[in-house]
């Protein structure tokens, strides 16, 4: 398999967890470099559904070493409580296939509070957060104050640190018509998640090297999607980290040079959650994907907003990720379709683009070229391979690819391993 990096090539909610899952059986190391516990991998193994938050979806294979990167925001206390849920399952986690780095930085309470209490103050023009406190630990990070697993797990300078961040979010807090409280038992509370985690605490980039020179195969595991990049998505309707492939080197401290493919993965509609524009939104996608039980948030539940494929957005995904293999997931979400409509470009004031806008309100005036397709008409979930696939299907699926400009190298027709093609 190679060392690859595995991205959203949409907004997230792409299914990337059952394709990692899948994939993985090749890979010995599978990494997660950004994000917090605000993105959700949902894995079914055998009939049982794994939502993993923090952990890398590589845990639920064994003989994996799963890497919790320094990119990533972690929350101790839901770290702990993940670890022992997926123990109590019957997965095995322990210092020897489970790997933190120590410079990841942790998520505070305050953090949760100040992330409620802007997304509360912005009113109709909030942002949509899952108000785990992401954003704010990420600019404590850029601000050069925030707490690393690195100080969680020595006692004395975890104190010190955790005194003077209660000072200033107290000042915050206060600023935005909040006090904090409880200061001793979140500190407490804190020191027994690190004494738990601290034999988990590594230095990650020197142990990926390592594996490197070892030829292992690495799997960078992506967390929530392109357009939620914190450079190149929809901003400010973003997330605080680098969600593309360039954030995978930074996110672990293994060089790009030694990347070997890139794989992003796509629904074979779009999707997202939160606010901003979504030129392809379609509210007759929303009430039939809902009606079927499908498109609700793994971590928040929250329903997702559904419309048809955007090749405008996946093609520029394809460009700024150097996608060279494509995985098209939740195809048998279309099955009942009499047509199925593409997004092959934008009308914008008149004129014809391909590329999606920086400029928010010109994004949100943009209006979908479609081109048409005649549903198929019939159940795929039982295909397993090209040939089983309807003519109609498969047409669908070439057209999807040429507009990322990449090679079609999975199809997943439903949320079990067994679910998936390889072309």
């Amino acid at each position: 398999m190679a060392n690859t990096i595995l991205i959203g090539a949409q907004w997230g909610d792409e299914g990337k967890g059952k394709i990692i899952d899948v994939i993985t059986e090749k890979a010995d190391v599978v990494v997660r470099s950004q994000g917090g516990s605000n993105a959700g991998h949902t894995v079914v193994v055998d009939g049982v559904k794994y939502v993993l938050h923090l952990l890398p979806s590589g845990i639920l294979r064994g003989r994996k070493t799963c890497v919790i990167g320094n990119g990533v925001v972690i929350d101790p206390l839901g770290l702990v409580t993940e670890i022992r849920e997926q123990v109590d399952k019957g997965i095995s986690i322990s210092p020897r296939n489970l790997k933190i780095s120590e410079n990841a930085h942790i998520v505070l309470p305050y953090h949760r509070e100040v992330d409620g209490l802007r997304e509360k103050l912005k009113g109709k023009r909030k942002i949509g957060t899952t108000k785990r406190g992401i954003g704010p630990a990420y600019s404590d990070k850029a601000n050069r104050c925030g707490i690393r697993m690195i100080d969680l797990i020595q006692p004395e300078v975890f104190k010190r640190k955790m005194a003077e961040r209660v000072r200033e979010s107290k000042l915050l807090l206060k600023s935005l018509g909040a006090k904090a409280g409880g200061d001793a038992a979140v500190i407490r509370a804190y020191l027994e998640a690190g004494k738990f985690l601290a034999p988990f605490v590594v230095n990650t980039a020197v142990y990926l090297n390592q594996e490197y020179k070892k030829k292992k195969e690495i799997l960078f595991e992506g967390a929530q999607g392109t357009f939620l990049d914190i450079d190149f998505g929809t901003y400010p309707y973003v997330t605080s980290s680098n969600t593309t492939a360039g954030g995978a080197c930074t996110g672990t401290g293994f060089p790009p040079n030694r990347i070997d493919r890139v794989i992003g993965v796509v629904k074979a509609y779009t999707t997202r959650v939160g606010e901003g524009p979504f030129p392809t939104e379609d509210a007759g996608v929303t009430d039939m994907l809902h009606a079927m039980g499908r498109e609700y948030g793994s971590t928040t539940g929250r329903a997702r907003r559904c419309g048809w494929f955007d090749g405008v957005v996946a093609g520029y995904a394809g460009l700024i990720n150097g996608i060279d293999s494509l995985a098209v997931t939740c195809l048998d979400g279309l099955d009942r379709l009499d047509e199925i409509q593409l997004c092959t470009a934008y009308r914008l004031d008149g004129k014809i683009i391909r590329a999606v806008p920086n400029d928010l309100g010109q994004f949100a005036r943009c209006q979908p070229v479609y081109k048409k397709f005649k549903g198929w008409k019939c159940d795929t979930s039982g295909a397993r391979k090209w040939r089983d696939l309807p003519l109609r299907t498969r047409e669908y699926l070439e057209a999807v690819a040429t507009l990322v400009e990449a090679k079609l190298e999975i199809v997943s027709v439903g949320p079990a391993r067994d679910q998936t093609i390889f072309l």
